[in-house]
């Protein structure tokens, strides 16, 4: 799949043979689990869009929604409720009501990957998703990378080259057709907890997207 093809995301899709099969074993291994590719979340038309790394095993993998019922949701959906982005501080269950506002979430790998790591391939594989889904954005949109991957699956999703934007925490990017790319560290616990990243690190890089010109 090449970004240029912006293929329209599916949820059946088995492109990636080492993602799928993991995928056949957490469903024998978790039956209740959705174990499934997970398709984006949140407005039509959205004014932000968030691209995270690839769904948790425990959140968005069991549950079908990004960032739903796991610890990297909990900063996220508190900030973006915070900021008016969501309806509700809280991400539980994709049964929840909780509705995002002028957002939209999305991962750079739609498939649980083993140990939480899809290879460079896979990576790549799932690039032409994410280049569909921008390229159905309104220009002058905002868009909010949650760490290097992310930040670099946005760039060749426009066909950019990586060297010319360097992922930085709170680094901000012009892009063509006057949209805007905005780094920060991804929510994970990992990054939380070690305070890597912190709350108030985290809405600054919101606070520079809500006062954007």
């Amino acid at each position: 799949m090449s970004p240029t093809s912006n293929p329209r995301f599916s949820g059946e899709c088995r492109q990636c043979p080492r993602l799928a099969g993991f995928l056949d074993q957490v469903r024998r291994d978790h039956p209740g689990y959705y174990a499934r590719p997970v398709a984006p979340f949140g407005a039509d038309d959205p004014r932000l869009l968030i691209v995270g790394l690839a769904p948790g095993m425990h959140g968005a993998n069991r549950t079908g929604r990004p960032f739903t019922g796991d610890f990297a949701g909990i900063l996220l959906y508190r900030t973006l409720h915070r900021f008016g982005f969501a309806s509700s501080p809280e991400s539980i269950d994709a049964t929840d009501g909780l509705q995002l506002i002028g957002c939209r979430i999305t991962n750079a790998v739609k498939c649980l990957p083993p140990q939480n790591k899809p290879e460079p391939a896979e990576i790549r594989q799932c690039n032409g998703f994410l280049a569909g889904e921008i390229a159905g954005l309104a220009d002058g949109t905002a868009i909010l990378a949650l760490g290097t991957i992310a930040h670099q699956s946005v760039l060749r999703a426009l066909g950019l080259r990586l060297k010319d934007f360097a992922f930085a925490h709170g680094a901000v990017h012009a892009l063509p057709r006057g949209m805007t790319l905005y780094d920060s560290y991804h929510c994970s616990r990992y990054n939380t907890q070690t305070r890597r990243l912190t709350e108030a690190m985290f809405e600054n890089v919101f606070d520079a997207i809500r006062n954007r010109s």
